[in-house]
Protein backbone atom coordinates (compact mmCIF):
# COMPACT_ATOMS: atom_id res chain seq x y z
CA UNK A 1 0.00 0.00 0.00
CA UNK A 2 1.42 3.90 -0.92
CA UNK A 3 0.70 6.33 1.76
CA UNK A 4 -0.50 9.68 0.98
CA UNK A 5 1.74 12.08 3.12
CA UNK A 6 1.06 15.68 2.64
CA UNK A 7 3.54 18.49 3.85
CA UNK A 8 1.76 21.34 4.97
CA UNK A 9 4.31 24.12 5.41
CA UNK A 10 6.73 26.41 3.77
CA UNK A 11 8.80 27.10 0.54
CA UNK A 12 11.93 27.46 2.54
CA UNK A 13 10.83 24.09 4.68
CA UNK A 14 10.20 21.80 1.44
CA UNK A 15 13.60 22.98 -0.14
CA UNK A 16 15.42 21.57 3.32
CA UNK A 17 13.02 18.64 4.31
CA UNK A 18 12.14 17.19 0.73
CA UNK A 19 14.55 14.74 0.20
CA UNK A 20 15.83 14.32 3.64
CA UNK A 21 12.03 12.88 4.69
CA UNK A 22 11.75 10.39 1.51
CA UNK A 23 14.93 9.15 2.31
CA UNK A 24 13.77 8.32 5.96
CA UNK A 25 10.48 6.94 4.53
CA UNK A 26 12.50 4.47 2.76
CA UNK A 27 14.85 3.77 5.13
CA UNK A 28 11.29 2.75 7.80
CA UNK A 29 10.24 0.36 5.51
CA UNK A 30 7.02 2.48 4.01
CA UNK A 31 6.29 3.36 0.24
CA UNK A 32 4.58 6.55 0.33
CA UNK A 33 4.13 9.65 -2.68
CA UNK A 34 5.18 12.79 -0.42
CA UNK A 35 3.39 15.64 -1.87
CA UNK A 36 2.82 19.05 -1.35
CA UNK A 37 -1.07 19.12 -2.56
CA UNK A 38 -3.57 15.91 -2.40
CA UNK A 39 -7.09 15.83 -2.47
CA UNK A 40 -8.07 16.05 1.76
CA UNK A 41 -10.12 12.54 1.62
CA UNK A 42 -6.57 10.70 0.33
CA UNK A 43 -4.47 12.09 2.71
CA UNK A 44 -2.65 9.07 5.72
CA UNK A 45 -0.46 12.03 7.57
CA UNK A 46 0.30 15.66 7.30
CA UNK A 47 3.76 17.13 8.67
CA UNK A 48 3.07 20.66 9.80
CA UNK A 49 4.01 23.67 10.17
CA UNK A 50 1.77 25.72 12.14
CA UNK A 51 2.60 28.37 9.88
CA UNK A 52 1.02 26.93 7.34
CA UNK A 53 -2.19 28.05 5.51
CA UNK A 54 -3.78 24.68 6.57
CA UNK A 55 -5.78 25.23 9.30
CA UNK A 56 -9.16 23.95 8.88
CA UNK A 57 -8.34 20.02 9.83
CA UNK A 58 -11.72 18.59 9.13
CA UNK A 59 -12.11 17.34 5.46
CA UNK A 60 -8.84 14.86 5.88
CA UNK A 61 -11.03 12.34 7.48
CA UNK A 62 -8.45 9.43 6.72
CA UNK A 63 -5.29 11.00 8.40
CA UNK A 64 -4.45 8.94 11.27
CA UNK A 65 -1.97 12.23 12.74
CA UNK A 66 -0.93 15.06 11.97
CA UNK A 67 2.88 15.09 13.12
CA UNK A 68 4.13 19.02 13.68
CA UNK A 69 7.57 19.97 12.77
CA UNK A 70 7.53 22.67 15.56
CA UNK A 71 8.51 21.80 19.24
CA UNK A 72 5.71 24.11 20.30
CA UNK A 73 2.48 23.46 19.91
CA UNK A 74 0.58 26.31 21.28
CA UNK A 75 -0.53 27.69 17.80
CA UNK A 76 -2.55 24.66 16.56
CA UNK A 77 -3.79 22.95 19.83
CA UNK A 78 -6.58 24.96 20.12
CA UNK A 79 -7.87 24.52 16.41
CA UNK A 80 -11.45 22.60 17.17
CA UNK A 81 -10.89 21.21 13.70
CA UNK A 82 -8.14 19.34 14.59
CA UNK A 83 -9.36 16.11 15.93
CA UNK A 84 -6.84 13.79 15.02
CA UNK A 85 -3.69 12.77 16.81
CA UNK A 86 -1.37 15.36 16.62
CA UNK A 87 2.25 15.11 17.44
CA UNK A 88 4.69 17.43 18.87
CA UNK A 89 8.49 17.57 17.24
CA UNK A 90 11.13 15.87 19.79
CA UNK A 91 14.24 16.24 17.71
CA UNK A 92 17.62 14.86 19.54
CA UNK A 93 19.03 17.57 17.53
CA UNK A 94 17.14 20.66 18.62
CA UNK A 95 17.60 18.67 22.54
CA UNK A 96 21.60 19.22 21.66
CA UNK A 97 21.41 22.49 20.36
CA UNK A 98 19.10 23.50 23.48
CA UNK A 99 21.72 22.08 25.81
CA UNK A 100 24.58 24.07 24.67
CA UNK A 101 22.38 27.23 24.66
CA UNK A 102 21.84 26.57 27.98
CA UNK A 103 25.26 25.63 28.98
CA UNK A 104 27.11 28.73 26.93
CA UNK A 105 25.23 31.36 28.47
CA UNK A 106 24.91 29.82 32.12
CA UNK A 107 28.81 29.40 32.03
CA UNK A 108 28.70 33.20 30.66
CA UNK A 109 27.09 34.61 33.34
CA UNK A 110 28.60 32.30 35.98
CA UNK A 111 32.60 32.91 35.21
CA UNK A 112 31.22 36.55 34.01
CA UNK A 113 32.96 36.82 30.97
CA UNK A 114 31.46 40.12 29.74
CA UNK A 115 33.81 42.17 32.16
CA UNK A 116 36.90 40.46 30.30
CA UNK A 117 35.82 40.58 26.76
CA UNK A 118 33.90 44.15 27.00
CA UNK A 119 36.89 46.06 28.69
CA UNK A 120 37.63 49.68 27.18
CA UNK A 121 39.02 50.79 30.15
CA UNK A 122 41.57 48.01 30.58
CA UNK A 123 40.17 47.33 34.42
CA UNK A 124 42.45 44.67 36.27
CA UNK A 125 40.00 43.21 38.37
CA UNK A 126 41.55 39.56 39.39
CA UNK A 127 38.44 38.33 41.04
CA UNK A 128 37.83 35.15 40.91
CA UNK A 129 34.03 33.85 40.77
CA UNK A 130 32.54 30.90 42.90
CA UNK A 131 32.58 27.32 41.89
CA UNK A 132 29.73 25.85 39.76
CA UNK A 133 28.58 23.94 42.77
CA UNK A 134 28.59 27.71 44.84
CA UNK A 135 25.91 28.94 42.15
CA UNK A 136 22.50 26.93 42.55
CA UNK A 137 20.13 26.93 39.38
CA UNK A 138 16.47 26.47 38.50
CA UNK A 139 15.29 25.27 36.11
CA UNK A 140 11.66 25.68 35.11
CA UNK A 141 10.18 23.62 32.98
CA UNK A 142 11.11 19.83 33.02
CA UNK A 143 9.92 18.26 30.26
CA UNK A 144 12.12 16.81 27.33
CA UNK A 145 14.82 19.83 27.13
CA UNK A 146 14.28 20.92 30.73
CA UNK A 147 15.38 17.46 31.99
CA UNK A 148 18.54 17.39 29.34
CA UNK A 149 20.05 21.14 29.91
CA UNK A 150 19.07 20.50 34.34
CA UNK A 151 21.42 16.91 33.85
CA UNK A 152 24.12 18.90 31.69
CA UNK A 153 24.44 21.87 34.15
CA UNK A 154 24.40 19.08 36.91
CA UNK A 155 27.24 16.94 35.20
CA UNK A 156 29.15 20.39 35.60
CA UNK A 157 28.31 20.60 39.56
CA UNK A 158 25.72 23.15 39.21
CA UNK A 159 23.06 22.70 41.88
CA UNK A 160 20.23 22.16 39.92
CA UNK A 161 16.45 22.23 41.27
CA UNK A 162 14.05 21.30 38.43
CA UNK A 163 10.64 22.81 38.47
CA UNK A 164 7.26 22.00 37.24
CA UNK A 165 3.59 22.75 37.31
CA UNK A 166 3.09 19.18 38.36
CA UNK A 167 5.21 16.76 40.28
CA UNK A 168 7.78 14.96 38.33
CA UNK A 169 10.53 12.82 39.34
CA UNK A 170 13.77 12.74 37.24
CA UNK A 171 16.98 10.69 38.69
CA UNK A 172 19.46 12.92 40.50
CA UNK A 173 18.04 16.42 40.17
CA UNK A 174 15.59 17.37 42.78
CA UNK A 175 12.43 18.54 41.50
CA UNK A 176 9.67 20.66 42.66
CA UNK A 177 5.84 21.51 41.60
CA UNK A 178 3.45 24.44 42.03
CA UNK A 179 3.46 27.71 43.54
CA UNK A 180 4.67 26.90 46.90
CA UNK A 181 7.72 24.88 45.11
CA UNK A 182 7.93 28.01 42.45
CA UNK A 183 8.64 29.50 45.42
CA UNK A 184 11.20 27.76 46.80
CA UNK A 185 13.23 27.11 43.89
CA UNK A 186 13.31 30.93 42.72
CA UNK A 187 14.22 31.87 46.56
CA UNK A 188 17.95 30.51 45.94
CA UNK A 189 18.04 30.30 42.40
CA UNK A 190 20.81 32.70 41.42
CA UNK A 191 20.50 31.29 37.52
CA UNK A 192 16.87 30.82 36.06
CA UNK A 193 16.21 29.39 33.03
CA UNK A 194 12.62 28.99 31.71
CA UNK A 195 11.88 25.93 29.09
CA UNK A 196 7.63 25.80 29.80
CA UNK A 197 5.41 25.26 27.08
CA UNK A 198 3.26 28.32 26.48
CA UNK A 199 -0.42 27.83 28.12
CA UNK A 200 -2.46 30.11 29.94
CA UNK A 201 -1.31 28.96 33.54
CA UNK A 202 2.46 29.23 32.43
CA UNK A 203 1.83 32.85 31.06
CA UNK A 204 3.75 35.64 33.12
CA UNK A 205 5.41 32.41 35.31
CA UNK A 206 8.18 35.61 35.78
CA UNK A 207 6.70 38.38 37.32
CA UNK A 208 6.90 41.24 39.59
CA UNK A 209 6.24 38.66 42.72
CA UNK A 210 8.25 35.94 41.56
CA UNK A 211 11.46 38.05 39.92
CA UNK A 212 11.17 39.86 43.73
CA UNK A 213 11.92 36.87 45.71
CA UNK A 214 15.54 35.69 43.39
CA UNK A 215 18.44 36.43 45.65
CA UNK A 216 19.54 40.19 44.42
CA UNK A 217 21.60 39.70 40.69
CA UNK A 218 20.35 36.69 39.50
CA UNK A 219 20.58 36.03 35.83
CA UNK A 220 17.75 34.77 33.97
CA UNK A 221 17.83 32.62 30.90
CA UNK A 222 14.94 32.60 28.17
CA UNK A 223 14.99 30.33 25.58
CA UNK A 224 11.37 28.70 26.17
CA UNK A 225 8.61 30.79 25.17
CA UNK A 226 8.03 34.89 25.11
CA UNK A 227 5.13 34.84 27.30
CA UNK A 228 6.62 33.27 30.17
CA UNK A 229 8.20 36.51 31.67
CA UNK A 230 6.04 39.80 32.55
CA UNK A 231 8.35 41.86 29.84
CA UNK A 232 7.87 45.56 32.12
CA UNK A 233 8.50 43.52 35.39
CA UNK A 234 11.96 41.92 33.94
CA UNK A 235 12.40 46.08 32.61
CA UNK A 236 12.07 47.09 36.23
CA UNK A 237 14.00 44.12 37.82
CA UNK A 238 16.74 44.93 35.89
CA UNK A 239 16.96 48.67 36.25
CA UNK A 240 16.81 48.09 40.29
CA UNK A 241 19.63 45.63 40.06
CA UNK A 242 17.37 42.60 41.37
CA UNK A 243 18.01 40.91 38.28
CA UNK A 244 21.80 41.49 36.83
CA UNK A 245 21.59 40.38 33.25
CA UNK A 246 18.61 38.39 31.04
CA UNK A 247 19.50 36.70 28.33
CA UNK A 248 16.35 36.45 25.57
CA UNK A 249 15.90 34.15 22.51
CA UNK A 250 12.20 34.35 22.76
CA UNK A 251 9.40 37.22 22.62
CA UNK A 252 6.18 38.02 22.32
CA UNK A 253 6.07 39.33 19.27
CA UNK A 254 9.19 37.83 16.64
CA UNK A 255 11.06 39.34 14.95
CA UNK A 256 11.43 41.63 18.22
CA UNK A 257 10.82 45.39 17.26
CA UNK A 258 13.12 47.80 16.54
CA UNK A 259 12.04 49.81 19.13
CA UNK A 260 11.63 47.79 21.86
CA UNK A 261 13.33 48.91 24.83
CA UNK A 262 15.53 45.19 25.12
CA UNK A 263 17.25 46.32 22.47
CA UNK A 264 19.21 48.94 24.04
CA UNK A 265 19.13 47.83 27.36
CA UNK A 266 22.80 47.65 28.95
CA UNK A 267 21.69 44.63 30.91
CA UNK A 268 19.75 42.33 28.00
CA UNK A 269 21.08 40.02 25.29
CA UNK A 270 18.90 39.42 22.74
CA UNK A 271 19.43 35.97 20.52
CA UNK A 272 17.40 35.75 17.63
CA UNK A 273 14.85 32.70 18.52
CA UNK A 274 18.73 30.21 17.40
CA UNK A 275 18.84 28.85 21.19
CA UNK A 276 17.65 25.56 19.29
CA UNK A 277 16.37 24.31 16.28
CA UNK A 278 15.31 21.30 14.15
CA UNK A 279 17.56 20.02 12.30
CA UNK A 280 16.09 18.08 8.90
CA UNK A 281 18.16 15.05 8.83
CA UNK A 282 17.73 14.20 12.50
CA UNK A 283 14.07 15.11 12.84
CA UNK A 284 12.84 13.39 9.31
CA UNK A 285 13.66 10.07 11.30
CA UNK A 286 11.27 11.34 14.18
CA UNK A 287 8.92 11.87 11.40
CA UNK A 288 9.10 8.62 9.49
CA UNK A 289 9.54 6.39 12.58
CA UNK A 290 5.95 7.98 13.71
CA UNK A 291 4.32 6.91 10.14
CA UNK A 292 5.60 3.33 10.92
CA UNK A 293 4.05 3.64 14.27
CA UNK A 294 1.19 4.72 12.95
CA UNK A 295 0.95 1.80 10.20
CA UNK A 296 2.01 -1.01 12.91
CA UNK A 297 -0.56 0.19 15.10
CA UNK A 298 1.90 1.29 18.02
CA UNK A 299 1.84 4.06 20.20
CA UNK A 300 3.15 7.27 18.23
CA UNK A 301 5.85 9.22 19.71
CA UNK A 302 5.14 12.85 21.59
CA UNK A 303 1.22 12.74 21.19
CA UNK A 304 0.07 16.26 22.38
CA UNK A 305 -2.42 15.87 25.62
CA UNK A 306 -5.02 18.13 24.96
CA UNK A 307 -6.42 18.55 28.30
CA UNK A 308 -2.65 20.19 28.75
CA UNK A 309 -1.86 21.91 25.89
CA UNK A 310 1.46 20.50 25.36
Amino acid sequence: MTLTVLFAASDANWAEYAAPLRTAIADAGLTATLTREAAPGTVDYIIYAPSSPLQDFAPYTRCKAVLSLWAGVERIVGNASLTQPLCRMVDPALTEGMVEWVVGHSLRHHLRMDRYIVNPDHVWDPTCPPLARERPVAMLGMGELGTACARALKALNFPVTGWSRTPKAIDGIPCLHGEEGLDQALSSAQIVVTLLPRTPETENTLNARTLSLLPKGAVILNPGRGALIDDDALLAALDAGQVSHATLDVFRVEPLPQDHPFWSHPRVTVTPHIAADTRPSSACRVIAENIRRGEAGEALLNRVDRARGY
